[in-house]
């Protein structure tokens, strides 16, 4: 019977990850300074000096990958999601690094040498991942390294488990069957086959030959619950619990113990917590001062260009919703010619349409006709990341007929956000932005911020789908 050896792999995930990282440090210095391409009549710190920087950049990049969830399993992490972590992890290690040579006022440093480190420590992690991921796949396609999982109750949430697993075999799970006590035995759902009633598991259990249990009973059969759970926990086979009302509590569930009692909040949002609500709001005052300041130059070259455009002031106004359902006045460089309010509440603009003037075509576009909320984001209406907030006519309409709408005001609504960086920007589907959203939401940290404002600057600020 298998282990669990997650935690095991993941260490030793770590110690290889510490090698490629310290490999990749050395390399760096071989080919900025002893290579057929380094200038060697170039005075240069000595390897000494170089390497005491070592003991401090391994393990910061190694808790930099954690924060970016690359020791998660290998059965369910795709190889894309996996190298973009890779590059934002080590694109902080290097602004982090440069940042701390200014610091501590070492110019001598080469800050190329640092620029090689990324691109080879890049290179190395990605191929180093990769090479384990195949082997892994393929001691499991010989049929080792198997998790042989048994479903106890036939529910929408097995129909669910049993989707994904056949979808993704590389995960290496196979299902043996269902248990139930309504459904007949010899039911086939995609290969998967009702094996008998429930009650078998006293038969099944001590034959030992499980590596997981997995209980998908339906909302009606809980009260078999608790039996279920005490047979498997004798028998020493791993257990885990997929409930039949996924729709309605989130994927991190946020657990608390009130005196004993166990307590499920449906809605775990860690930007309720003060310390989290005051260093986010610090972060969102001093990034919109230095912004502001650094986009001066464009936005004052932006206001030019709408002024000459067509008549009609620079700046619109618009009431949006956010934070607790509060309305305030978000502005925008106008880009459309001037129109009565009550037609420019009817409805989104569409392609080629010729409200839009010849300026706010292209400030669309770029994204600069966002860049006066800034001045949103310093008064605390929003935040430099979070939900992209919407006109009051549209919530109304939202919360009607989009389940869980309405959990996206629980937080200031942000200039940038999860789903926009995914492409889930203007003409799009508003269901996957409000899952975006909640993914955000119910996952907030100081890093995932840090995170999506790298990917805002790195997959630029072009929206395709901006008319």
């Amino acid at each position: 019977m298998i282990k669990d050896n997650q935690r095991l792999f993941n260490r030793l995930h770590v110690v290889l990850d510490a090698l490629v990282i310290a490999a990749s440090y050395l390399a760096a210095y071989y080919i900025k300074f002893e290579s057929c391409f380094a200038d060697k009549s170039v005075y240069h710190l000595p390897f000494f000096t170089y390497m005491t920087a070592m003991p401090f950049l391994v393990p910061v990049c190694l808790l930099l990958y954690n924060q970016f969830s690359l020791y998660s399993s290998k059965r369910v992490s795709g190889r894309k999601r996996e190298f973009i972590n890779i590059v934002y992890a080590n694109g902080i290690l290097l602004i982090a690094f440069i940042f701390v040579l200014y610091i501590i006022n070492q110019p001598d440093f080469s800050r190329s040498m640092i620029a090689i480190f990324f691109f080879v420590n890049v290179f190395g992690e990605t191929l180093v991942r990769n090479i384990v991921r195949y082997l892994l796949r393929f001691i499991r396609r010989k049929g080792y390294n198997l998790k042989q999982v048994l479903l106890v109750g036939y529910s929408q949430s097995a129909e669910a488990y049993i989707n994904r697993i056949r979808m993704n075999p590389q995960w290496g799970y196979v299902i043996r069957g269902i248990l139930d006590d309504r459904v007949e035995a010899g039911t086939m759902y995609r290969g998967v086959k009702v094996l008998g009633r429930i009650g078998n598991l006293d038969v099944i259990l001590p034959e030992n030959k499980l590596d997981e249990i997995a209980i998908t009973l339906s909302l009606d059969e809980y009260g078999k619950l608790e039996r279920i759970v005490n047979l498997c926990e004798k028998s020493g086979v791993h257990t885990k619990f997929i409930p039949d009302y996924n729709r309605v509590i989130p994927s991190k569930p946020y657990m608390e113990d009130l005196d004993g009692l166990p307590i499920i909040n449906i809605r775990h949002v860690p930007l309720t917590n003060t310390m989290n609500m005051i260093a986010k709001r610090i972060v969102d005052i001093f990034g919109s001062i230095g912004l502001i300041i650094l986009f001066s130059p464009i936005m004052l070259i932006s206001a030019i260009a709408v002024k000459l455009s067509s008549p009609g002031p620079v700046i619109f106004s618009q009431e949006r919703v956010g934070l607790h359902n509060k309305t305030f006045k978000m502005y925008k460089f106008r880009s459309m010619e001037m129109q009565k309010p009550d037609k420019e509440a009817k409805a989104w603009t569409v392609r080629d349409d010729p409200r839009v003037t010849k300026a706010g075509r292209v400030l669309r576009m770029t994204s600069m006709d966002e860049l006066p909320q800034l001045f949103n984001i310093l008064k605390g209406d929003m935040s430099i990341v979070g939900p992209r907030p919407e006109r009051p006519q549209f919530v109304e309409k939202f919360k009607e007929t989009i389940p869980r709408y309405m959990v996206k005001h629980q937080v200031r609504p942000g200039l940038t956000g999860w789903a926009q960086v995914n492409g889930l920007r203007g003409d799009t589907s508003i269901r996957r932005r409000i899952e975006y959203d909640i993914f955000y939401i119910e996952n907030w940290t100081m890093t995932f911020d840090i995170k999506i404002m790298l990917m805002t600057v790195f997959k630029g600020f072009i929206n395709k789908n901006a008319y």
